[in-house]
């Protein structure tokens, strides 16, 4: 049985018990691996089921690969049922392999077109395919169709997926930047590095297991959901261009994918540069508060106006208190 996430081998109960194979008996090469028994439509049967994960710890054959295909290969082993220094039984042996296309291509009745950034990679003479694409929220349910425009200190949350083809290598993310320019290498403009050798280089940026829903960590499957808090910069122009570059392993190959973000190991000191990929993404809007003039106008002149009507007021008091003054002064002396 082969899916998505997981190789499995199952059969009746009957078979090994036929054969005088107990559950306890049944394993894959490694012996740490181990059957269980499972009912299914009141059918009893021995089985096993692995993730693609544990394919390599399991003991599984190395991968076979062509153009179109890739085939995992394992095999469901009995320990010898010994008596004194003899065996009677044969030993069971079930070889069984799970075979997934390289390409997986999908229609739509109707065109779909994000606004995304893609790149080709050759890999051991496979084409891969990755895109590059920003998400409205945290659900990473419906991208951006246009350029975004994002108020600061929004989260911003981007997605780095290997499309084509789907759930096979694994993939790093190995440094985002920010410019002010399309050009990902430009001099001119200021430049905001967000990751640096696979490790969070800004403050803000977090990574996100969509399958788990919590914190997750770069390199550990074809698709990585991370984000940040939006920004500018203080010189115009305050778009942004957002630029990554990637790296492809192979499924088992999780230490080359897994960055090192607490000190250097002599491995990676000494490992090759690996064959990268660069996306690019923008622009970026930020979405600023919109000040009509005549808000700003009024703004202005009201405490302008505020102050001549204080004075005018406090004029005519003083006109008043003289008048007055005047008046009884007349009086008295009439007197």
């Amino acid at each position: 049985m082969c899916d998505r996430d997981y190789i499995a081998i199952r059969a009746a109960e009957d078979f090994f018990k036929y054969h005088n194979v107990p559950l306890e008996a049944l394993h894959l090469p490694n012996k740490s691996c181990r059957a269980q028994r499972e009912v299914i439509n009141d059918v009893s049967y021995y089985m096993s089921r692995i993730s693609k994960d544990k394919y390599v710890t399991c003991g599984g054959k190395p991968l076979e690969k062509n153009f179109t295909h890739i085939s995992y290969s394992l095999s469901l082993l009995s320990d010898p049922q010994v008596i004194g220094n003899i065996i009677r039984d044969p030993v069971i042996k079930l070889n069984y392999t799970c075979v997934y296309p390289y390409i997986r291509r999908v229609s739509l009745p109707f065109p779909v077109i994000p606004f995304s950034s893609e790149t080709v990679m050759r890999v051991h003479e496979l084409d891969a395919k990755i895109e590059m694409m920003l998400y409205t929220d945290h659900t990473y349910s419906k991208a951006y169709s246009s350029a975004p425009t994002i108020e600061l200190r929004e989260k911003v949350y981007v997605e780095v997926t290997v499309t084509e083809p789907a759930d096979f290598f694994l993939l790093r993310v190995n440094e985002c930047w920010a410019t002010q320019s399309p050009q990902p290498n430009t001099t001119e403009g200021s430049v905001h590095t967000l990751l640096l050798n696979g490790c969070v280089n800004d403050q803000t940026v977090s990574f996100l297991n969509m399958s788990k829903g919590q914190s997750g960590h770069n390199g550990e499957s074809s698709t990585i959901h991370y984000s940040f808090d939006m920004f500018r910069f203080t010189a115009e122009p305050h778009d942004l261009y957002l630029h990554c570059t990637v790296q492809l392993c192979e499924p088992d190959d999780h230490k080359s994918c897994t960055p090192n973000c607490n000190s250097i190991s002599k491995r990676e000191a000494v490992r090759a540069d690996p064959v990268q990929g660069l996306l690019s993404y923008g622009p970026i809007r930020i979405e600023m508060p919109n000040r009509p003039q005549s808000s700003i106008l009024m703004a202005v002149l009201l405490p302008i106006a505020g102050v001549w009507t204080v004075g005018f007021f406090f004029i005519i008091l003083i006109t008043v208190a003289k008048a007055g003054s005047r008046r009884l002064a007349q009086t008295k002396s009439q007197q």
